[in-house]
C-alpha cells in the first residue's frame, strides 16, 4: 500500500470516527494533510466526514490548485495559511464541535489563550489556544488572522465557528483536537465554581518535562 492510499484512508477512518461521535454534525468540518512528494489531500466541499469515499479526496498540488477528485472544501486558504506559517504542521483537523463552538461565543476569552492551563493533557497536546475573530466561512480575510499568529499557535478556535488544529501526524491533529474539546468541555462545566487551574510552576514543569511549547506571551495564569 502506498502512502498516499495508506493516508486517504486513515483521513477517511479518522473522519467517520469523528462524526459518529458527534464531534462535527452533517457536512461541517475538513481534514487535510500534505503529502511527502508535494500537495495534499483534503476532504471535499459539502462532504460528510462521516460517509468520505478514498478515491474522491481532494488532491491539491503546493499552489493550492485541484488535481484530482471533488472539488476541495471552501476552507482551503484556512489550511494554506496554517500550513504556510507553522513548518511542523503536516495534518490540519477543523470542526464544529460544540463544547469549543460554544466557548468561542464568550464574552471575556483572552484571544491569547482561549482556555487557561486546566490539564496536563491539554497543555501536552494544545499548548495554547489563539481565538480568532469571526470571518464568514470561507472568507479568505481569515486566512490573513492565520498568519498573523506567526506559526506560534497550533490550536486555533475560530469565533462562532470552531476549532483548527495542526500536528506532524494526522493522528496528533485528532487528538489534540479532541483534546482540545475535552478541555473546553471542562471549562463550562465549571464556569463560575472557581475551580483549580494549573500553578505558574506546575506549567513550568510541564514545559520542562514535555517540551510543551508556549507563545512567549503565555504567562501561566
Amino acid at each position: 500500500m502506498s502512502n498516499e492510499t495508506r493516508l486517504r484512508e486513515d483521513i477517511c477512518r479518522f473522519g467517520r470516527s469523528l462524526f459518529e461521535r458527534g464531534l462535527t454534525p452533517g457536512s461541517s468540518g475538513n481534514i487535510s494533510v500534505r503529502l511527502d512528494g508535494g500537495g495534499w489531500l483534503v476532504t471535499p466541499t459539502n462532504a460528510s466526514l462521516g460517509f468520505l469515499d478514498p478515491a474522491r479526496l481532494s488532491r491539491l498540488d503546493d499552489q493550492g490548485r485541484l488535481v484530482s477528485g471533488d472539488a476541495p472544501t471552501k476552507e482551503v486558504p484556512l489550511h494554506t495559511a496554517l500550513y504556510d506559517t507553522r513548518g511542523s504542521a503536516r495534518a490540519i483537523v477543523h470542526l464544529h464541535s460544540t463544547h469549543s463552538v460554544a466557548l468561542s461565543m464568550l464574552p471575556d476569552i483572552d484571544p491569547r489563550a482561549a482556555l487557561p492551563p486546566m490539564t496536563a493533557y491539554y497543555l501536552m497536546k494544545c499548548g495554547a489556544t489563539a481565538l480568532v475573530p469571526y470571518y464568514r466561512p470561507g472568507d479568505r480575510a481569515v486566512a490573513d488572522a492565520i498568519k498573523g499568529l506567526a506559526g506560534k499557535y497550533s490550536s486555533v478556535l475560530l469565533a462562532n465557528h470552531g476549532p483548527v488544529v495542526a500536528g506532524d501526524t494526522l493522528e496528533a491533529a485528532v487528538f489534540a483536537t479532541e483534546e482540545l474539546e475535552e478541555t473546553a468541555k471542562l471549562y463550562l462545566l465549571l464556569r463560575g465554581m472557581n475551580p483549580r487551574y494549573l500553578s505558574p510552576d506546575q506549567v513550568t514543569d510541564l514545559v520542562k518535562v514535555f517540551g510543551v511549547t508556549l507563545p512567549e506571551h503565555r504567562d501561566g495564569h
